[in-house]
């Protein structure tokens, strides 16, 4: 009883498990089933937390296939999901990087109930997804979009069930998914271009990340980052085979235009992936762990269906796995083989077989053997290679197992293929039958195409012929629309370029200031130091003159003692002769001594103080002189300073100027600039003022070399010369666009050779030692070449003295008013004549011809008075203290556009009131008036053109000419509007009554009808062309004669 007892103390919480779980078969299972994944449980869990850590190494593959494996084991991914939702996915980038390389291996190779299990936190991954979305760079970014990544794959394989983790499939189960259906299989297209376009933003997105710059495929960082991109590439390889298979089938099924998008798509697709293939193939990561398969060069012509069979499927092969960097070192695949073995025992010490040889178990004097010593090592090593055996039984029944399924694989596979080929077979015979019953429909097809092309020829070449007329019309008119486009860009960079050469001048002038500044800054700081000199030189005058007076002094003392010493001898003398004074003198005598020793001593004593004063001033002038020199040296560096600045400021102002020359240069073979064009006039007065600039820069130059401060105004000039000999070059190149192609191609090259010798000189410019020799003479000679090619090819048209040029403004203004005057006029008597002589509908018509007519006269009157007011105030705010006629004179190019557009005007006046006199008489064409009526729309829209280009946009004259111009407008709609009423109220119409004619006849009549139609098409194509000959010859003489535009505007 009391054994019992203390079994049962022994397993405590044995006995009431089982109790608890005796409910029935299914309890038991259960039970068993939580054993056994508790057993497994701990492996995969350290596996999980090996595989996925902070550490930015990339995945040991024997972590990832544990995990796998374990997801096999349990039928799902309960338990990886269980350790992943303890880790701090959302606080560590590189913990959510590895998370999910780790989750796309399960996802691809783990038990199919991952993706069902996977999809619980959909949610949470879109979260997380969205939330490293975030951050720009880095690891975020990157886990962002794998994570979106994952999200499409997983909703992919939940939407289309039979495709496995891996998408490894056949054709049979590739049709089997789509179930025979088109839509499916265009809905299963879609899914996969929206798959395979985020395996290539993953792609895309770890490419932009690395430097490509150093070999980033040998770093352990490198490695975390690219060993994801294993997974895609085999996905991607997949994904593009089945699209292509799809759309081969797609396109056999429905029209080419239906699949317009799909093939846009994949195109963009395919670029992609193979230029990320062929950079991952250069990679020396991928090169020892996958073969990376090479796209062809030119995607599938999915338009021809027999390209089908030129398609090859892209192989992904991955080597054994011995040759991964990944592989661990030997000592720890030596642990993965048995830990809990102990290794051998050292071999014990045995003297006596030492002595005796060695000894056998049964050997009766193996007293080893006798004590039981050998016999434990003897069992531990019989039950490590038992062991061992075992292992390496199981490993071998593993192998064979592998071996057998490898090989039902491929058995599967020959069936699937020998299926293939019998559909193959039969699909060719049934192709076969086709084709011969499509060759008898084709021969059919083939006669009633010869019978009906003959007809057909002649309708289409008609057709083609007005489109291309028509196409013809509407390049033209888009030519013209450019062209003013352009004109209106120029007229901007013109202003641009103005605005640019203010500002510049504004630099230089801030230069100049800051030169001035600088200068008298240097001047005050020279004044200064003269100042001091001369307060130390007067103290230096001050000390010598005291050091003077006090050698007098010591000269004074000197002959004093010298006569003591006289009157001593002296005193001597009369001592010897006056013995009788001696008692008397001998006081004195001691009063004497006693004085000349103390005179001695102040003699020692100013001797001494002199001294002394001679050595302070000797070393007060000496701190003197280094001060003087310490000035002169910073005078010296400020001088030095002062140079090199001036120096640096004229290089600098060169190199500008080479800058915009060699920007001028680059604009000539710049195919925008070829729309670009100028005048001649421009050009000219471009090249005069360069070459007045090329004197002012020699003047500068010299002046320069003769003083070096006068700097600003070779600075001033060399940037102002650089802007000039720009322009030229600019509108060179412009005027060349504009004359033919012989004097074009003479004048480029005179403004490259131009620009050539521009650079060579500020070339010599920018050396020191060069800049005296420097010759500008060549830059001269291109210049004044360029000015004489303009010259040439100014226009010659209206060539007239100032005078004149004013007198015939007031004369061509004059005689548009008596020109509308007068068709006013005979209109209104036209008018009375008809009223007289015609009735009815006739009447009717002319009447409202002519009173449309009227009301245009009366609008054109309108606007010439605006226009001559308009120009009235132009003149006087323009003129100055010049006159009428100067001003005229001065703005040459205006005048004469404005006196073209006055005579336009009265001519198109009394053209129309020929063309209404014959339409009144019944002489003319309603077709002439209609075209007269544009022709004057036309010509009073030159005209006020001409008015506004100088008025100023506030003015009141300006809004009543713009009011005129649109009164016009109005006035010539409805002169068309009566003439085409009229037109149609006075023509008479057949009725077209075919009842009668049998079909011989109408055949004849559409023949008939079918010649009058050509003959007449071709007629209209003649003058369309002739129309527009004159209409180009009309551009090219209004060009010659006006000069289309100012002097003072040019365009580059």
């Amino acid at each position: 009883m009391e054994r019992v007892k203390s079994s049962m103390q022994q397993v405590p919480n044995a006995i009431p498990k089982v109790i608890r779980r005796t409910g029935g078969a299914n309890s038991l299972e259960l039970e068993k089933e939580n054993f056994e994944r508790g057993q497994v449980w701990s492996p995969q869990a350290v596996s999980i937390n090996k595989a996925i850590n902070t550490q930015e190494v990339a995945v040991k593959e024997k972590h990832a296939r544990t995990c796998i494996l374990g997801t096999h084991h349990e039928k799902g991914a309960h338990t990886f999901w269980a350790a992943v939702n303890r880790l701090p996915l959302s606080s560590n980038a590189v913990l959510c990087w590895k998370f999910c390389h780790v989750f796309h291996k399960l996802l691809r190779d783990g038990h199919p109930n991952v993706i069902k299990d996977s999809m619980r936190n959909k949610a949470d991954l879109t979260d997380m997804s969205r939330m490293w979305g975030h951050l720009s760079e880095g690891y975020g970014k990157l886990c962002s979009i794998y994570l979106k990544m994952l999200i499409t794959k997983m909703e992919f394989h939940i939407k289309n069930p039979r495709f496995p983790g891996n998408l490894q499939m056949s054709n049979r189960q590739l049709d089997e998914a789509g179930e025979n259906d088109v839509n499916n299989f265009f809905q299963l297209t879609v899914e996969m271009f929206d798959y395979l376009e985020c395996e290539l933003n993953l792609f895309l997105g770890v490419f932009s990340s690395l430097d490509m710059s150093r070999s980033v495929s040998v770093t352990a960082a490198g490695q975390c980052r690219l060993a994801p991109l294993i997974q895609v590439i085999l996905d991607s390889s997949h994904l593009y085979d089945y699209t292509v298979k799809l759309l081969f089938k797609l396109h056999s099924c429905l029209p080419a235009d239906t699949l317009q998008g799909h093939r846009d798509r994949f195109q963009e697709q395919f670029k992609k992936l193979k230029s990320l293939f062929y950079r991952s193939s250069n990679l020396q990561y991928f090169k020892r762990l996958i073969q990376i398969p090479q796209l062809p060069e030119n995607p599938p012509n999915f338009l021809r269906a027999s390209a089908l069979s030129e398609h090859i499927s892209p192989v992904v092969v991955i080597p054994a796995e011995s040759s991964s960097p990944e592989s661990e070192h030997m000592a720890e695949t030596d642990d993965l083989v048995d830990t809990d073995v102990p290794s051998l025992p050292a071999p014990v010490e045995t003297k006596f077989d030492d002595l005796f040889g060695t000894s056998a178990a049964i050997d009766p004097f193996n007293f080893n053997s006798q004590n039981g010593m050998r016999k434990d090592d003897k069992d531990r090593l019989i039950e490590q290679l038992t062991r061992e055996i075992q292992a390496l039984k199981d490993e071998l029944e593993s192998f064979r197992l592998e071996s057998g399924r490898l090989c039902q694989v491929l058995r599967g596979r020959i069936s699937e293929l020998e299926a293939e080929l019998a559909e193959q077979s039969h699909l060719r015979l049934q192709a076969l039958g086709e084709s011969e019953f499509l060759k008898a429909e084709l021969d059919d097809l083939r006669r009633v195409r010869e019978d009906t092309e003959k007809e057909q020829r002649s309708l289409t070449e008609i057709e083609k012929k007005a489109q291309a007329n028509e196409q013809r019309y509407t390049k033209l008119k888009e030519k013209y629309t450019e062209l003013v486009q352009s004109h209106a860009d120029l007229l901007r960079k013109n202003a641009e370029v103005t605005r640019q050469v203010t500002v510049a001048r504004a630099a230089q002038d801030e230069v100049e200031t800051v030169r001035k500044e600088m200068q008298e800054k240097v001047k005050t700081a020279q004044e200064a130091a003269d100042r001091q000199e001369r307060e130390q030189l007067e103290h230096l005058q001050e000390i010598q003159r005291e050091l003077v007076s006090s050698r007098a002094e010591l000269d004074a003392l000197k002959s004093t003692v010298a006569s003591s010493q006289q009157s001593s001898e002296a005193l001597g003398t009369e001592l010897a002769t006056l013995q009788s004074e001696k008692a008397e003198l001998v006081q004195s005598l001691s009063k004497v001594e006693a004085e000349l020793v103390a005179q001695g001593q102040e003699l020692e004593r100013v001797q001494s103080s002199l001294v002394t004063e001679r050595e302070s001033g000797v070393k007060t002038a000496e701190s003197l002189q280094n001060q003087l020199n310490e000035k002169e040296s910073r005078e010296q560096t400020l001088e030095s300073q002062l140079v090199a600045a001036r120096w640096s400021s004229l290089q600098g102002a060169v190199e500008e100027a080479e800058k915009i020359i060699r920007d001028s240069l680059a604009q000539i073979d710049d195919p925008a600039h070829i729309s670009c064009t100028s005048s001649a006039d421009y050009l000219a007065s471009r090249c005069q003022a360069s070459l007045d600039c090329m004197d002012r820069l020699h003047s500068a130059r010299e002046a320069f070399m003769t003083d070096s401060t006068g700097v600003c105004e070779l600075l001033r000039v060399v940037t102002q010369c650089g802007h000039l000999v720009g322009d030229t070059i600019v509108q060179g190149s412009a005027t060349s666009h504009m004359v033919p192609v012989e004097q074009g191609d003479a004048l480029t090259e005179s403004v490259k050779k131009c620009g050539a010798e521009a650079l060579s000189l500020l070339e010599q410019m920018k050396q020191q030692d060069d800049l005296a020799a420097a010759d500008d003479s060549k830059l001269k000679a291109a210049l004044e070449a360029i000015h004489a090619t303009a010259e040439k090819l100014r226009p010659r048209g209206l060539e007239l003295q100032q005078g004149e040029l004013g007198d015939l403004v007031e004369q061509e203004m004059a005689a548009t008013s008596a020109a509308v005057e007068s068709a006013a006029a005979r209109i209104e008597e036209m008018l009375n004549k008809s009223r007289a002589v015609d009735t009815g509908v006739k009447m009717e018509v002319n009447e409202r011809i002519l009173a449309s007519c009227t009301e245009l006269m009366q609008a054109i009157k309108e606007l010439v008075l605006s226009s001559k007011e308009l120009q009235r105030d132009i003149v006087e705010s323009g003129r100055g203290a010049a006159s009428m006629k100067e001003f005229y004179a001065k703005n040459s190019r205006w005048t004469e556009g404005l006196i073209s557009a006055s005579k336009a005007v009265g001519w198109g006046a009394t053209v129309m009131v020929d063309a209404a006199d014959l339409v009144v008489q019944g002489k003319g064409k309603y077709e002439e008036l209609m075209v007269c009526s544009h022709e004057i729309a036309a010509s009073t829209a030159q005209l006020v053109a001409a008015s506004k280009v100088k008025a100023d946009k506030d003015s009141s004259n300006l809004r009543r000419l713009q009011q005129a111009s649109r009164g016009v407008t109005q006035a010539t709609a409805g002169v068309v509007a009566s003439t085409k009423s009229g037109k149609s109220q006075i023509e008479e119409k057949d009725t077209m009554d075919f009842s009668s004619m049998t079909l011989t006849q109408i055949k004849r009549q559409e023949m008939d009808a079918q010649v009058l139609v050509l003959e007449l098409e071709t007629r209209l194509q003649k003058e369309r062309e002739r129309l527009g000959e004159l209409r180009k010859k009309h551009y090219e003489l209004a060009g010659a004669a006006e000069g289309w535009g100012e002097s003072d505007e040019g365009t580059g």
